[in-house]
């Protein structure tokens, strides 16, 4: 699977942004473009990703469960929050995945009204299977990088995070 997603993400390492010269463009205009080709061909890798777990798995789903794969078990209102989307869209993911035998809601022990999210073995077996075939790929890309420059872009990563969280967004998707 690494061989597909290397070859259909069209990813060049330390390119530039088309047509563009990374001393003479204003520094926010360039992490937008970076961004912009980040994001479109991390939704290409989200695709694929998506199809490696299962051919039926819609890819807007792989977000959601990556989370579950992180946590394992989640209530709703828990995973509403980590993926920052509506309710009823996260409803209606969670339905495709269990549907998929991926994913099983259970009772919430803390209060019955609500569910807990749980990745059934076999959605833990195929996004394990996944998520490391993608650490192997990340590997095999950034084989020539210094580890620190690794540990610094991802932790420069989590600021940016950090910086970008919208409050306002959040609030609106519970």
């Amino acid at each position: 699977m690494g061989s597909e997603m290397t070859a259909s993400t069209d990813d060049s390492a330390g390119s530039e942004p088309s047509g563009t010269d990374p001393s003479g463009i204003d520094p926010i205009s360039g992490l937008e473009a970076e961004l912009t080709d980040f994001w479109r061909r991390g939704r290409v890798r989200t695709r694929l990703r998506a199809r490696a777990i299962d051919p039926r798995l819609d890819p807007s789903c792989y977000p959601l469960i990556t989370v579950l794969a992180r946590h394992n078990s989640m209530p709703m209102s828990d995973l509403v929050t980590a993926v920052g989307m509506e309710k009823s869209t996260v409803t209606r993911q969670i339905d495709a995945i269990v549907r998929l035998g991926l994913a099983e809601r259970h009772p919430d022990p803390r209060d019955a009204r609500a569910r807990v999210v749980t990745l059934t073995d076999h959605g833990r077996e195929r996004i394990d299977a996944v998520l490391a075939s993608a650490v192997t790929d990340w590997r095999a890309r950034l084989a020539q990088w210094d580890p620190d420059d690794i540990r610094t872009l991802t932790h420069l990563l989590h600021r940016l995070t950090e910086a970008t969280n919208d409050p306002e967004a959040r609030e609106g998707s519970r």
